[in-house]
């Protein structure tokens, strides 16, 4: 057995609103997770967070948990500063556990830059979401299968993903992902089809009208060779599914559905995160 040596990570975050102004009021940390200061980019109704990893990144045993409370009324965007690494394993998994919790009328916007997992890299992945009566999540997550700027492939290594989403106390959504690195399932036209860059994003707490389903349904992705994309809606839950060979090209899908989306679930135009930019 493997025994266990890497970091012990805990980020808790707490916001309200009072006045008009969403305020990060409680953060705690144990470990390397950070939260350094709130940002106010768009006005003081929407606290910007930028969620830091001094190590730069996550190692096998390494276990990192992030837990977000918005109260009533209050919105909150959560970043990161770069792409998230993981990295080759020696035999202990690391793990990310994500625990959003988002009340009456608040809104969460999760939107981390691309998360890279190098060859061997063994990674558990796990996101719960609760949402109150009212209340609206909005989140991503681009995962790149090795390093392609290096030529690396993720012929090892193994990654474990779940999401689970409630709304008003019942299960509106729940994913399942098991990719063992090298397996048929990568290269299989009912698999990855060969793409190195896998995607989600979600929005859950609103039904989505026909005539902004449609205007999603028209933003195209690059164009280059291999990219796919397709949107699915449920009841109170939109999910959209990008496979390709490029994170920037996931990114900038997303982030054009995003600035269509946002008016509608967070009442507000987009507003680009300045740490995207540098």
């Amino acid at each position: 057995m493997v025994k266990n040596t890497g970091w012990d990570a805990l980020l808790s975050l707490g916001y309200v609103h009072e006045s008009g102004k969403t305020t990060l009021l409680h953060r705690q940390h144990h470990g390397p997770l950070r939260v350094q200061k709130a940002l106010y980019p768009e006005g003081s109704a929407v606290c910007h967070s930028i969620v830091l990893h001094p190590p730069g990144g996550i190692a096998g045993g390494d276990t990192l948990e992030i837990r977000v409370v918005l109260e009533h009324g209050s919105q909150a965007l959560l970043t990161s500063p770069g792409a998230g690494k993981w990295y080759r394993s020696s035999g202990s998994y690391a793990s990310q556990q994500l625990r959003f919790t988002v009340a009456e009328n608040a809104v969460l916007e999760w939107l981390p830059q691309e998360t890279i997992l190098f060859d061997g890299a063994l990674a558990r992945m796990n996101m719960e979401v609760e949402l109150a009566q009212g209340a609206v999540f909005m989140g991503w997550e681009i995962v790149c299968l090795g390093r392609a700027a290096s030529g690396e492939k993720f012929n090892h290594g193994h990654l474990n993903q779940r999401v689970r989403i409630k709304f008003a106390g019942k299960p509106i959504w729940q994913e399942f992902g098991n990719l063992q690195g090298g397996d048929a399932l990568m290269n299989s036209p009912a698999g990855l089809a060969g793409c190195t860059v896998t995607a989600t994003l979600v929005l859950a707490g609103k039904a989505i009208p026909a005539d902004l389903l449609n205007q999603c349904r028209e933003v195209a992705v690059d164009g280059m060779a291999g990219e796919h994309c397709g949107i699915t809606v449920l009841p109170d839950v939109l999910i959209v599914r990008y496979l390709g060979n490029k994170s920037e090209a996931a990114k900038r899908y997303f982030t054009a559905l995003w600035t269509i989306l946002r008016p509608y679930a967070a009442g507000r135009q987009a507003v680009i995160p300045r740490i995207w930019q540098t």
